[in-house]
């Protein structure tokens, strides 16, 4: 049946035909990837141009559009005229456009104001053809929908638009048209080859959207999700099916969920390396936010055990974290590490996952570490598959006099309490023991619990009448690692999956330049309490604990302290009595040398240590620990114990080694030094000459007293931090000038915690920064500081002004912050 009316709209001539029945083939009958033919138009010439799918000049140009969902466009339906009269109705003089706000949903074309051509909305199923229609002599440009009574014509602006409209609706005419299809599947061989279909007209496609190719995608995970009774050899063509649309593209979860069962049920599989490897590298390089979607993070834990399980699962395993890293010494890609320590955090937190659901009140990090729980605090019974043996009866403490003797004595036990000042054996204080520990069973359960004396306990904190001492050092004393260890018991699968990726962690921290990032998200400790509390977890990860100490970066063995009191941080989990220590103090001395050989030689430190670590430290120390001892004889140095008896307990520990001995004589000795400096007399200002050292400096406050000293310029010298050592010492000093040294940030730290009084200090051209400035903010009678050149900011600016309320005279120029 023939219609006249030229074929779309009013102006343009020509009186050809806009449909023939002979060019219509009902597209159901089509393959759907199959090329639309062109009309069959010999009935009469026709001067306009019809272009279908395969005929689009736009598309074999090359040109991209985006995805239409909604726009603006002017709409003409044409019925198929049956009579003379309705031919004349329907002719283009008569004809009218009516403009819409057209939506192309999943299943329909619909406007926003259902009145006129477009008071029904129009189904993508009774779309029988669709085309480009443009005419020689009028600027029309059309896409016209034919359905079986009759045609819709859309007409927009220009070709672009057209073009965009077109390929848009045939893009959701298609999908459309899977979606049916691959919702009901009968035959799987036909299924497959509808995929691949469906794969390549995605890739095809001249749309560029998200969404082209992740509703495939999305089609494909529900037609698995629905067929869970799919044979392995039906998944692994599915999974090669759909590899190139991965290949650009995150799979959508219900995906990820199919290739997990696949990488758990096959890991040997070649799929697991050839389609998956391309997957999981670009989701570690590009994935910002496991958060969003944790099945891509199931996916990829998922993979690296499946390549755990090959042959030479470590060293595949290995392989790949090298292949993300690069082969360089720096990654290009910033995000890799990031999504690998979420990866392994994850999946250590499931091998205990079991543990931490299974228990209504767990224990804190505290008692596992004081290896004590409260009867009367839980909730009986405690599901927790917790061993411990039962501890040893601890002997009785003994004292350790002072002594003369300088040979190294055998390892004694360190004083546990305040004793009389000339102990004798019969003075011996005996603590008192708690009950023995009972066991309480509960279905494959074995916990051990230890009751609480209070009296005892009572006693232990009291100490003896009217003492002023300081609580006894048996809570900072070290302690035997299998009292102090609770052993949990693994699953053999659960064992294997923390070997895995413990390996995995061992292996970042090998590399120079994620270390720094590394240990940054690692802080504060990231595992659960029952992991540090595993044994052969916290050995494991020792290695990447001893990766941070020794690396000489501060930004790396910082993070090793904890980000605020009160929080356990590795050095406390690590050190002598901790959870995790299961050696006699050496990751500890490690430790504590490294901080101290950065800027951590303050005060505060060393408070730290004196309240928490003092037994370890004299433990150590009385064993030769060099660094120990150092850190023993700076507490004296600095006054950090004010306790007398504490005071000779550490004299004594100090005077029962060779090296300990030696540096506590140099120690009075430098006391005798600082005492004849601070001694009162000498000048009042001085100034070094130019090019001075810190050992010109050291050499000429060595040589008289400089207890009135409140003036000092060391301007233009080659004087370095170093040279705080010295200067900590002049106590008057009010005026200190730095001006175009290489004085530094760890010489203020140092100098902010001991020159209290200080009033001007120049830092003009010197190499400090924010974080030797910030340490300024404690020295409250600054008034005048001059920062001009210095590599200030305006954030360290404003804080400093807000600390240092006496601040008058600042200088900031040539700075971020003038």
């Amino acid at each position: 049946m023939d219609l006249s009316g030229g074929g779309g709209g009013g102006g343009g001539g020509g009186g050809g035909e806009l449909h023939n029945n002979q060019f219509y083939q009902c597209e159901e009958s089509k393959p759907l990837l199959g090329e639309m033919t062109e009309g069959n138009n010999n009935s009469r010439p026709c001067r306009r141009s019809v272009h279908s799918s395969s005929g689009s000049g736009s598309s074999s140009s090359g040109m991209r559009y985006k995805l239409l969902h909604e726009g603006d466009i002017q709409v003409c339906a044409l019925k198929h005229p049956r009579t003379f009269l309705s031919k004349i109705l329907s002719s283009k003089f008569l004809r009218r456009w009516e403009p819409h706000h057209l939506t192309l949903t999943d299943s329909c074309l619909s406007s926003a104001t259902p009145t006129g051509y477009m008071e029904t909305s129009l189904s993508y199923s009774s779309i029988e053809d669709l085309q480009l229609l443009s005419w020689d002599n009028a600027p029309k440009y059309c896409v016209q929908l034919s359905f079986p009574g009759g045609t819709v014509l859309l007409q927009a602006a220009n070709s672009y638009l057209r073009d965009q409209w077109f390929h848009s609706l045939q893009w959701k005419k298609k999908i459309y048209k899977y979606r049916k299809v691959l919702n009901n599947p009968s035959r799987w061989d036909v299924v497959l080859k509808e995929i691949r279909a469906l794969v390549d007209m995605a890739l095809t496609s001249p749309l560029q959207d998200e969404s082209i190719h992740q509703a495939p995608l999305h089609i494909i995970s529900t037609l698995l999700a629905e067929n869970s009774n799919l044979s392995p050899q039906d998944h692994e063509n599915i999974i090669v099916a759909i590899a190139p649309l991965l290949e650009n593209n995150h799979p959508p979860p219900d995906l990820c969920e199919f290739f997990c069962k696949h990488c758990r049920e096959r890991p040997r599989s070649m799929v697991v390396i050839e389609v998956f490897t391309p997957v999981v590298q670009r989701i570690l390089k590009h994935n910002m936010d496991f958060g969003k979607c944790p099945r891509l993070r199931l996916f990829t834990q998922e993979y690296i055990l499946a390549l755990n399980e090959l042959n030479a699962g470590m060293e595949v395993v290995k392989k790949f974290v090298h292949s993300m890293h690069g082969p360089t010494g720096q990654c290009p890609h910033p995000r890799v590490l990031p999504n690998l320590v979420a990866v392994c955090l994850a999946a250590i937190y499931s091998c205990y996952e079991e543990f931490i659901n299974s228990r209504d009140n767990s224990p804190s990090l505290k008692e596992i570490r004081n290896g004590c729980q409260q009867l009367n605090d839980r909730k009986p019974p405690m599901p927790l598959r917790l061993l411990r043996p039962e501890p040893p009866t601890p002997p009785p403490a003994t004292i350790l006099p002072v002594s003369t003797n300088h040979s190294p004595p055998p390892p004694p036990v360190l004083p546990m309490a305040p004793t009389p000042a000339n102990p004798s054996p019969s003075t011996t204080p005996t603590l008192p023991l708690s009950p023995p520990p009972s066991v309480v069973n509960s279905s494959e359960i074995l916990v051990e619990l230890e009751r609480n004396n209070n009296k005892a306990n009572a006693k232990r904190k009291e100490g003896p009448v009217g003492s002023d001492s300081e609580p006894n050092l048996i809570d900072c004393l070290l302690v035997s690692p299998t009292l102090n260890m609770l052993s949990i018991q693994l699953p053999v699968q659960a064992d294997r999956v923390l070997g895995c990726f413990a390996l995995i962690l061992k292996m970042l921290s090998d590399y120079d330049d994620w270390r720094p990032a590394l240990a940054s998200l690692l802080q504060p400790i990231p595992f659960p309490k029952e992991a540090l509390a595993h044994a052969k977890f916290t050995k494991e990860l020792k290695y990447v604990i001893q990766r941070f100490a020794e690396d000489p970066r501060q930004e790396v063995h910082s993070c090793l302290l904890s980000v605020r009191s009160g929080k356990d941080g590795w050095f406390q989990l690590y050190s002598p009595g901790g959870v995790a220590c299961d050696d006699d103090g050496e990751l500890f001395a490690g430790m504590v040398h490294i901080l101290m050989g950065s800027c951590y030689k303050t005060k505060k430190f060393l408070l730290s240590l004196a309240e928490n670590k003092l037994g370890p430290c004299m433990l150590l120390a009385l064993r030769g620990n060099q660094t120990m001892v150092e850190i023993l004889c700076l507490m004296l140095e600095y006054n950090i114990i004010e306790n007398k008896d504490t005071q000779l307990q550490i004299i004594s520990t100090l005077e029962s080694t060779q090296v300990g001995l030696r540096m506590y004589e140099q120690l009075c000795d430098r006391q005798r030094e600082l005492k004849e400096l601070q001694r009162k007399g000498g000048p009042t200002r001085l100034t070094l000459p130019s090019k001075s050292t810190d050992a010109d400096l050291a050499r000429l406050l060595s040589s008289g007293s400089f207890g009135n000293l409140e003036n000092l310029s060391l301007a233009f010298t080659n004087v370095t931090s170093a040279c705080a050592e010295q200067l900590i010492k002049l106590p008057s000093l009010k005026q200190l000038n730095l001006w175009s040294t290489q004085f530094g940030d760890a010489g203020l730290r140092l100098l902010s915690e001991h020159l209290a009084c200080l009033q001007v200090l120049n830092l003009c051209e010197t190499p400090v920064t924010d974080a030797g400035l910030l340490a300024l903010s404690s020295m409250k009678s600054l008034c005048s500081l001059n920062m001009n050149s210095t590599k200030l900011t305006a954030d360290t600016y404003e804080d400093l002004k807000a600390k240092l309320p006496n601040l008058k005279d600042v200088d900031v120029r040539y700075t971020e912050a003038w």
